[in-house]
């Protein structure tokens, strides 16, 4: 076959068709390349607006939260949000501008029987994004007197073998001798010790001592108020009425009444109808009396359930003992006294279980009282005091308190010579506090009048 040759100018130009080829490639690359980084861009920025939704509704919900602060700062019962229905209350969220972006939604659980405790449910969202949802959930609490594992009107003396754990107040004097792990503050800058703390009418510091931590203490701060329990105790006694639900004894005839708690929930109540008397004297006295707060016979036993008004009143001296299962407060009428004659425990130390012992006079321990004692209440005295009487060379091993005492007189368990030897009461005693009392106390417990935020937190 005879080849054939072609002019020159007729010849292929594969230089062409390369960069053709190439051309078309990186358009497509380029295409690619934009199309990811757009995406990237759009999902950024789609995330970020998510971010910045999220971010608000967080913002809106807070703002929530601090509007039911402040409207419980100016009317501390209302827990409808100023209506006479349950909720939940929407309210809208304006801008800086005064245009309406988001709204919150409130729920609020008031407190239960014997709290002050009222929970904040807040849900915020922005209008343009209402799927971006966040909830924050507050509890705001009074705080209450029994905030304090000792809390005292006059001076008080805490011994070399005492110990203290929770806070310790008095609006008198503090000799300390012991150990603590809590502050210890005294509404005085100075005072005049008395005789009966061993100190010779000398002028101290508010507080004084060999005892410590000394970095707790502070001295003088606010008075602690002891005239807001009378009405506490009249709310006792109403709570107490039989169609409240409540248990009322009336004067008894005799001695007074015996009641022993048990721990299936019930309550035994006995009339005490004798007692036995022992020599003794009381703080500031050098006279002995007989005293006459030891049973002796008792008449015959009624059994009750807990009150479900949580309130016990009676009108005359009244003997507690055993293991409490619920809570409840007991008070007296006035003149009348409240005697831990045995242990008093609760059923468990989480807070489901409390008693508070609220005495128009006194909260004493009598001279019958055990070896290794006991004592779980929170323990009020209004006009007399939390003590044991001084019986001649009668001690006894060591006390347990958990809970609080909060005594207007001079409290004492012990005695003690100028040396600091316990020579009457109870020679090692341990005073642990119930934190759970803070913003959980015994029903009609005398609360503070301004709202502590408790807890804080996001729940979603």
């Amino acid at each position: 076959m005879k080849k054939i040759f072609l002019p020159s100018k007729f010849r292929l130009n594969n230089k062409g068709s390369i960069i053709l080829y190439a051309t078309i490639f990186g358009v497509l690359a380029f295409s690619v390349v934009v199309a990811a980084v757009s995406g990237y861009a759009i999902s950024e920025n789609r995330a970020s607006v998510y971010k910045h939704g999220r971010e608000m509704a967080f913002q809106i919900a807070e703002a929530g939260v601090n509007y039911y602060r402040w409207h419980l700062a100016h009317n501390k019962e209302d827990f409808f949000d100023g209506t006479a229905t349950s909720g939940p209350y929407i309210h809208t969220y304006e801008d800086k501008e005064g245009n309406v972006i988001g709204r919150y939604s409130l729920s609020i659980t008031p407190p239960l029987t014997g709290s002050s405790v009222v929970t904040i449910e807040s849900t915020g969202w922005l209008d343009s994004q209402p799927a971006s949802r966040r909830t924050i959930r507050a509890r705001l609490g009074f705080p209450s007197m029994a905030d304090f594992s000792i809390l005292t009107d006059v001076d008080v003396w805490i011994g070399d073998e005492e110990k203290t754990h929770g806070k310790f107040h008095a609006n008198g004097g503090i000799r300390y001798d012991g150990l603590g792990d809590a502050p210890i503050t005294s509404a005085t800058s100075s005072y005049l010790c008395k005789e009966y703390h061993s100190c010779s009418n000398q002028v101290k510091p508010g507080i004084w001592g060999d005892g410590g931590p000394k970095e707790y203490w502070s001295f003088p701060v606010p008075r602690k108020d002891f005239t807001v329990v009378t009405a506490k105790l009249a709310d006792v006694e109403e709570g107490a009425d039989p169609e409240n639900g409540g248990i009322y004894l009336s004067s008894s005839g005799a001695s007074g009444w015996r009641l022993k708690f048990r721990a299936d929930g019930k309550i035994d109540i006995n009339k005490v109808n004798s007692v036995t008397c022992e020599r003794g004297k009381d703080v500031n006295s050098n006279k002995y009396v007989d005293y006459c707060v030891d049973i002796k016979t008792l008449g015959s036993t009624t059994t009750y359930g807990m009150p479900t008004s949580s309130y016990i009143f009676v009108a005359d001296t009244v003997w507690v003992e055993g293991v409490v299962n619920g809570r409840v407060t007991v008070g007296t009428a006035a003149g009348k006294s409240i005697i831990i004659y045995d242990n008093l425990t609760y059923l468990a130390k989480d807070g489901s279980h409390c008693i508070g012992l609220m005495a128009e006079q006194n909260i004493l321990i009598p001279h019958n009282s055990p070896e290794y004692m006991e004592i779980n209440a929170a323990m009020l005295a209004q006009k007399g005091a939390a003590k044991r009487y001084y019986y001649p060379s009668d001690k006894k091993t060591s006390l347990l308190v958990y809970g609080s005492i909060i005594s207007s007189g001079v409290w004492t368990w012990s005695w003690a010579n100028a040396s600091g030897q316990v020579t009457s009461g109870y020679v090692s005693t341990s005073m642990t506090y119930d934190t759970n009392l803070t913003y959980g106390p015994p029903p009609s417990f005398p609360v503070g009048s301004e709202y502590n935020l408790i807890t804080w937190e996001e729940v979603n």
